[in-house]
């Protein structure tokens, strides 16, 4: 069973679901904190799988991934209804992947990725969003990350582009060139 053809389908009948009830916007927002929810918790996707767990118990974990405290939508609810009638609970994570995916499609909506060294400011943020959509031509998504691993510099991943202006990355190319030019003169 090949899961991206399974996950794909799913997530296209539910966009259109989403887009025939007018739900779409609430159904992308619980489907993005689900999907951040699989990608902190990894031991959500194996509760998942569990067969002790009533599917009661399942619903309800769902339910919480998917929006907290707050109650999730009627829509949210049917659809997760039917991906456990049809014992699909496993594929989940890929489901609310590729419905992201499709939202993103359809609204032209771009997503980026910023990751520095240290905090960067809201106006630093903004303006980078702004340039970056101005650019696609598309709304865009952006996440900002800080890693103290780089050093200085920055990574800016946008769609499936990287640019990689760290400091650690500088350092790995001037220590290669090294190696490289000692390996000749042996």
């Amino acid at each position: 069973m090949d899961i991206g053809i399974v996950s794909m389908r799913y997530a296209k009948a539910l966009i259109d679901y989403a887009y025939n009830s007018g739900k779409e916007d609430v159904l992308y927002r619980e489907f993005s904190t689900l999907a951040h929810s699989f990608e902190k918790h990894p031991e959500l996707r194996e509760a998942l799988l569990n067969p002790i767990l009533s599917a009661k118990d399942k619903f309800a974990l769902i339910c919480t991934a998917a929006a907290g405290e707050q109650p999730t939508s009627e829509e949210f609810n049917r659809c997760i209804a039917l991906i456990q009638k049809n014992r699909r609970e496993g594929l989940l994570q890929y489901i609310s992947l590729s419905f992201q995916t499709l939202y993103r499609r359809k609204k032209h909506i771009g997503t980026a990725k910023l990751t520095t060294a240290i905090p960067v400011s809201q106006e630093v943020e903004e303006r980078i969003r702004q340039t970056a959509s101005s650019l696609l031509h598309a709304r865009m998504e952006l996440q900002t990350e800080v890693n103290p691993e780089i050093e200085g510099g920055f990574i800016f991943d946008i769609n499936d582009y990287r640019l990689d202006a760290s400091i650690a990355t500088q350092f790995k190319k001037v220590k290669q060139q090294f190696v490289d030019k000692n390996r000749r003169i042996v």
